[in-house]
Order: structure tokens, then C-alpha cells, then sequence
């Protein structure tokens, strides 16, 4: 009996290309405009270095307007507009399956065709807990530098008052002031989820025909990861998010082959072993942010690296930020 490999299955330019333009496409923060593909990100992961800077023009000071007058001797006094740059910092990222020949031989079915089809599902989680570490460590820096402006934390209080609740996700986007209403989608802790779920405080629709039913409370589009901070003392932070919170890129390497098939003929003493390699340069950046390289020991930075506060620096002011947290118990 034989047995299709995958190197007869996959061409390796047209699953490059796929992964490329799939890439986190179907997840709930794509769909609700809490991630967005940015060309600047996109054009930069297949350039040199391993970071790059967007600068940018601050808004207009609120100073009060002048007061004219008819004297010629008094000359009014110019403002001006500053600018500022984010440092956006690239990651590049390699997972590979691999299968004996003899296991799909006996099975009936071919176990790397299975890994093929899941492959874009795996880089779409790998690039949403990016995205959360991301979160997890501006929020850290934050707490450390800018007193914890983007925060409401409850937890301390006692009773109803600590627990999380519509009340309480109100008042944390009233951090952002008058831009309260930017707020788009929020990301829970499966506990919140579930405690908000058994309170019928969430509400299913469906963005488009065909497309699958969001999860939403009060409007909001609604993520729940487990990966969220959730201390052992039973605190909680959920994180609410502005459209374009988040600006992201996927590319394949500039030198490596993006998909390769590596065929090792002589493993299972001769039965041969089949492995596909997969490869992507990614960035996901928090708007207003800009990436310090203050603590990072390889090539690309980990996913507790990415949460270390160290590396992250807000350099824009707080309503400009389109995020918010807030701290609770259940």
C-alpha cells in the first residue's frame, strides 16, 4: 500500500505565501479591528536589523488661544508641533513537524498532511500570544513608569466592589478620559469569561454571513485567553483595547526558505521520517510604544522577554494610548 508524502502535497512558495496572508486574519481581534496588518511592518520585516523606527508628529498643545489686540508693538508668540518616534522590534520565528513514513503507512492516513492543515491555525495562536505578552509587558512598564495611568485596579476592595463587572470595565476605560468611546474589544481570563457567561452578561453575533458567531459583552468585542495575568490570590486583569491598538506584520525570511520539506530517508532504519519546517519574520507593536531592547538574551525576544518591562517605553500621552486594564476579582 502506498502512501502520499508530503513532499508530493505541498508546494513550498504557495505555503509560505498562505501562512503569510492568513495569519492571524480569522481571530476574533483581527475581525474587530483590535489588530491591524500595518504596510510600514510588513515592508520592514524582510530589511536588514533587527528593529526599526516610525516616527511620527505629536498633536497640537491645548494652550489657550491668544487674545488679540491692536497694539503693533505686541507680536504673538508661534507654537509648535514635536515629533517622536516607536521602535518596533521584529521576531523571527521557526516550528517544524515531523512524521515516520511507517506511522502514516499503518494508519491509512498521512500525519503530515494533517500538520500542513493545522500549521496556519498554529502560527495564528503563536502571533495572538505575542500579542498578549505585548500587552502584559506595557501594562508592567506602565505600572513602573507612568503610575499606573492605564490601570484601575479593585482587587483590594472588599466584597462586589472587587469583583469584576460592567460598572467596573466602565470606569477603567475612563482612564482614556474623553476618548472612553475608542474602546472596541476586551480580552479576559477564561474565569472572567465563564463568570460573565454564567451572568448572561454576554451576548453572540456574527460579523458577516458565513463568518463564525463573536462572543461580545456590552458591544464590546470579547477574547478570552487563559494566558491573561491571573495571580494566585485570585486577581485578575482583563485588558480593553481601542481599534488599531496594535499594529502587526507577518513576511517570510529574506534568506531562508519560508516552508522546506526536510526528507531523512535512512530514520526508522529505513523507513524514512518527513519534516516540515516553517519560518516567519514577525512584529506586533502597541500603538504609542516604542521597544527599549532593555532586556533581551537571543537573537528575537521570548514571550516573558516581550512581558518584561524593562523593555517597553509609552511615548506618547495617555489618551493617545487606545488600551486600558483593569484589576479584579471575580
Amino acid at each position: 500500500m502506498a502512501t502520499t508524502q508530503l513532499i508530493d502535497i505541498i508546494e513550498p512558495a504557495k505555503f509560505t505565501e498562505y501562512l503569510v496572508q492568513n495569519s492571524m486574519e480569522q481571530t476574533a481581534l483581527v475581525q474587530a479591528g483590535i489588530v491591524t496588518r500595518n504596510a510600514v511592518i510588513q515592508e520592514q520585516l524582510t530589511a536588514g536589523a533587527d528593529s526599526f523606527t516610525v516616527p511620527f508628529w505629536r498633536d497640537l498643545s491645548d494652550d489657550e488661544a491668544d487674545i488679540v489686540n491692536d497694539n503693533p508693538a505686541v507680536n504673538a508668540t508661534p507654537g509648535k508641533v514635536t515629533s517622536g518616534k516607536q521602535i518596533v522590534r521584529k521576531a523571527f520565528l521557526h516550528k517544524s513537524w515531523s512524521a515516520m513514513n511507517l506511522a502514516s503507512e499503518i494508519s491509512g492516513s498521512d500525519a503530515l498532511s494533517q500538520i500542513q492543515n493545522r500549521a496556519g491555525a498554529y502560527w495564528d495562536r503563536q502571533l495572538q500570544r505575542r500579542l498578549i505578552a505585548t500587552m502584559n509587558g506595557i501594562l508592567a512598564a506602565n505600572v513602573a513608569e507612568d503610575a499606573g495611568d492605564m490601570l484601575l485596579d479593585i482587587s483590594g476592595e472588599t466584597g462586589a466592589a472587587a469583583s469584576f463587572s460592567a460598572g467596573a470595565v466602565i470606569d477603567a476605560a475612563g482612564s482614556l478620559g474623553d476618548q472612553l468611546g475608542s474602546i472596541t474589544g476586551m480580552a479576559v481570563h477564561g474565569d472572567i469569561y465563564r463568570a460573565a457567561l454564567k451572568a448572561d452578561l454576554i451576548e453572540f453575533i456574527k460579523p458577516s454571513e458565513g463568518s463564525l458567531a463573536l462572543p461580545t459583552f456590552r458591544g464590546l468585542v470579547l477574547i478570552q485567553d487563559d494566558s491573561m495575568p491571573k495571580s494566585v490570590t485570585g486577581e485578575y486583569v482583563t485588558a480593553l483595547f481601542g481599534a488599531g491598538a496594535f499594529g502587526y506584520g507577518a513576511s517570510a525570511p529574506r534568506i531562508a526558505a519560508g516552508t522546506e520539506i526536510e526528507n531523512k530517508p535512512s530514520a526508522g532504519n529505513g523507513g524514512g521520517m518527513q519534516t516540515l519546517h516553517t519560518r516567519l519574520n514577525v512584529a506586533v507593536h502597541p500603538a504609542g510604544f516604542k521597544w527599549l531592547e532593555g532586556a533581551v538574551a537571543a537573537e528575537s525576544p521570548s514571550l516573558a522577554e516581550i512581558e518584561n518591562a524593562l523593555n517597553w517605553e509609552r511615548v506618547v500621552e495617555r489618551r493617545a494610548v487606545p488600551l486600558a486594564f483593569l484589576k479584579s476579582k471575580l
